[in-house]
């Protein structure tokens, strides 16, 4: 990849690191202000107790607060009160009574004398009653003396101190059954009243002699007490769980806040309040949010190609070509989402989806168009949310995302363009299924011209992709001077000027190259190389020998050798030439600066021993230096094993029908004396490759040199 010159004299002024990061910087900027009009609030022009202009939808889920609240309280208010029982109630009830009783007992058997009621009618001061009333009152049980005094008043006591003691004894029988029949089926604080009252009833079904009946009902109310008390802190503890239990009340996406023409109630602009939608001051909350997105989005870049095991010049061309990939796929995302003004729904399933991942699994790789396959899906969610500002759109993430990754996944060659309209035909097969499932999940009845609106949006998003591709992919290849798969499978055409050239001023050189491209492609494939790279590069390797045709062996048919008449010197100086000739050749076609780099260095600074000895022989004074090439030494290894075969294919040719061994040793040779030469110290290859490359080689040329039957001649007769 050539690096622009533009590009270049910036590199001159800022270091490496330095360029790449405010590359990534810029990059975040960029992104960040296309994406911001997305993002950022538009609050609705209403207010409050005026119409809807249109119906308002929820942009997003969002939990309805006063619902949720209103919930909680019914189920707070749903918890009945708790109560903890009262333990021995109905003994202490009938202990109550039966001290009563006891008391009056005692206090009538104490006391001397028993007035009559005659008596004590004529004088009351005087009479013995009183004496017992006074000496019962002080006998009343502890505790208890205000509730007894308050409810048996004195007549009461009178005409218990009155009554006998068998009727006194069927009192408390009385009053103690009843006491147990109510007490035991529990008697609530509320529900004390009642109690009394029932209580009162059962007493009066029994006939008393003498006023005993009130005297009884009386004593059953001062001993009837609750059997249950209300618990609050255990009721508020259940009333607590019921409304930790209660589920938000969640206002789903795409519900109808208010529909047009509808008054805005407080609590439809408090929920449009909570979704931002009329919101007046200004918040940094979505700032922040898209900030952070692109703080996410370049790190991961940035990771993505700290990673990357390429130099670093070629690095940051490719960190700049992804940048413009993406923002141009950003811009027309943006272009597509102003077609929503046509009001035409999910006009997102319209975008190109797949371009992105396919042109740059075309120009670089597969990981590096994965993961642009990954961001812009996160950014077409935000960019084509149709219901609110600051939302994002799940279903158009899933599209884009199966959109793109089905572009690299049928993008399986991309040697010729006719397979990138391929892949985008499955791409357009691809989005037609997922929109059916993201249609058919929806559960929502659609029109047929509906339908037909998805199925053409698709075909266009699928088959768009790969025109846009195919559009662009010239600009890049010559704008950052990639070669592609498709560029050099353009270049490998014998109706390339420079390869016409070659064919028809230097056939020899032409068959040369296609022998020396069979066995080069074969070797880099063997070990990983661009296979495809070192075939056309060993077609351009010795195009500058069409310059002076006649002076390389493989072009002299039934003519004498020119060199034979030639000082070693001048012939040294022809045949080195004829490499930079070639470079000089390939950089005025404007061929890329890989090919160049091929002819330039397929023979590395290699002895031209032949006119080396030659001039030795004839007594000159020379050193190696002058006989060799100029170089470079092979930087890739794809020029390093195009130096090898081109050596190998001419050596093999030179020998009349070798044999399986001699083209092993031969071989072995050739590879040994470049290793000592040092000629492969300047790339990555290693003796382990090195391996493979003999063997992918003698391979080859025993399938082209192998033994032939020789056939009889035939006679005049074909016999």
């Amino acid at each position: 990849m050539q690096t622009h010159p533009f590009l270049h004299k910036i590199r001159m002024f800022l270091s490496y690191r330095l360029f790449t990061n405010l590359m990534f910087i810029l990059l975040g900027i960029i992104v960040f202000g296309i994406l911001y009009g997305n993002v950022k609030p538009k609050p609705l022009d209403i207010s409050l107790y005026e119409e809807a202009p249109s119906t308002i939808r929820a942009p997003k889920p969002l939990e309805d607060k006063e619902a949720t609240e209103k919930k909680k309280e019914e189920a707070a208010a749903e918890v009945e009160k708790v109560y903890s029982t009262k333990e021995g109630a109905v003994n202490n009830a009938v202990m109550l009574v039966s001290s009563l009783i006891d008391s009056v007992l005692e206090v009538k058997n104490e006391s001397p004398k028993q007035t009559s009621p005659e008596e004590e009618a004529v004088n009351p001061q005087s009479s013995n009653i009183n004496k017992q009333l006074e000496e019962l009152k002080k006998r009343l049980p502890e505790g208890n003396e205000n509730i007894v005094t308050k409810v048996l008043t004195d007549d009461v006591l009178k005409t218990l101190l009155s009554a006998s003691e068998v009727d006194l004894e069927r009192v408390e029988s009385i009053v103690s059954t009843q006491l147990q029949v109510i007490m035991q089926n529990n008697v609530k604080e509320e529900e004390l009243k009642e109690a009394k009252l029932n209580l009162e009833e059962r007493i009066k079904t029994f006939t008393f002699t003498g006023g005993l009946s009130d005297a009884a009902v009386a004593l059953g109310n001062v001993a009837i007490e609750p059997t249950e008390f209300y618990d609050p802190e255990k009721t508020e503890q259940l009333k607590k769980q019921a409304v930790e239990g209660v589920q938000p009340v969640k206002i789903i996406y795409g519900e109808v806040i208010v529909e047009e023409g509808k008054l805005i109630t407080p609590n439809i602009y408090e929920t449009l309040k909570d979704f931002g939608m009329v919101e007046e001051d200004f918040s940094l909350k979505p700032i922040i949010g898209l900030a952070l997105f692109i703080v996410v989005i370049i790190s991961s870049l940035y990771y993505l190609f700290y990673t990357l095991e390429v130099k670093e010049e070629r690095k940051q061309n490719y960190l700049i070509l992804t940048s413009i990939v993406f923002v141009i796929s950003l811009l027309i995302m943006k272009i597509t989402g102003l077609l929503k003004q046509l009001e035409i729904n999910d006009i997102a399933f319209l975008f190109p989806a797949a371009f992105t991942g396919m042109i740059l699994r075309i120009l670089l790789n597969e990981r590096i168009a994965m993961m642009m396959v990954f961001i812009i899906s996160a950014c077409a969610s935000i960019v084509f949310n149709e219901r609110f500002s600051g939302s994002i759109d799940i279903e158009v993430a899933i599209y884009t995302l199966f959109s793109g990754v089905a572009g690299i996944l049928t993008l399986v060659s991309r040697n010729q363009r006719t397979n990138v309209l391929r892949a985008g035909i499955y791409v357009a097969f691809v989005n037609i299924l997922i929109i059916a499932f993201l249609v058919l999940l929806s559960d929502v009845s659609y029109t047929s011209t509906e339908y037909i609106y998805y199925l053409v949006f698709a075909l266009i998003s699928g088959i768009g992709s790969s025109i846009l591709t195919i559009g662009f992919l010239p600009f890049f290849e010559t704008g950052f001077g990639i070669l592609s798969s498709m560029r050099l499978v353009e270049l490998s055409s014998p109706n390339q000027p420079l390869l016409k050239k070659l064919l028809t001023e230097a056939p020899g050189t032409y068959h040369h190259s296609v022998m020396v491209a069979n066995l080069a492609e074969s070797a880099c494939e063997a070990i990983g190389a661009n296979g495809l790279l070192a075939r056309v590069g060993c077609y351009y390797h010795d195009v500058g020998k069409s310059k002076r045709p006649h002076f390389f062996i493989e072009n002299q048919m039934h003519i004498e050798n020119p060199h034979d008449r030639m000082t070693p010197e001048t012939s040294k100086t022809i045949i080195i030439n004829h490499a930079s000739d070639g470079a000089d050749m390939l950089r005025k076609y404007k061929l890329p600066k890989e090919i160049i780099d091929i002819a330039e260095q397929h023979h590395g600074t290699t002895l031209l021993k032949y006119f080396y000895y030659k001039a030795k022989e004839q007594g000159k004074d020379v050193t190696e230096e002058e006989y060799r090439y100029p170089g470079p030494k092979p930087q890739t290894k794809e020029t390093a094993i195009i130096n090898i075969a081109d050596s190998v294919e001419a050596a093999v040719r030179s020998k009349n029908s070798p044999t399986q061994e001699e083209i092993k040793q031969l071989v072995a040779s050739i590879v040994k004396d470049r290793l000592n030469d040092g000629q492969f110290n300047e790339c990555d290859i290693s003796i382990k490759e090195l391996e493979k490359v003999k063997k992918s080689l003698c391979e080859t040329l025993n399938g082209i040199y192998h033994p032939r039957i020789e056939y009889p001649e035939l006679n005049a007769k074909g016999e």
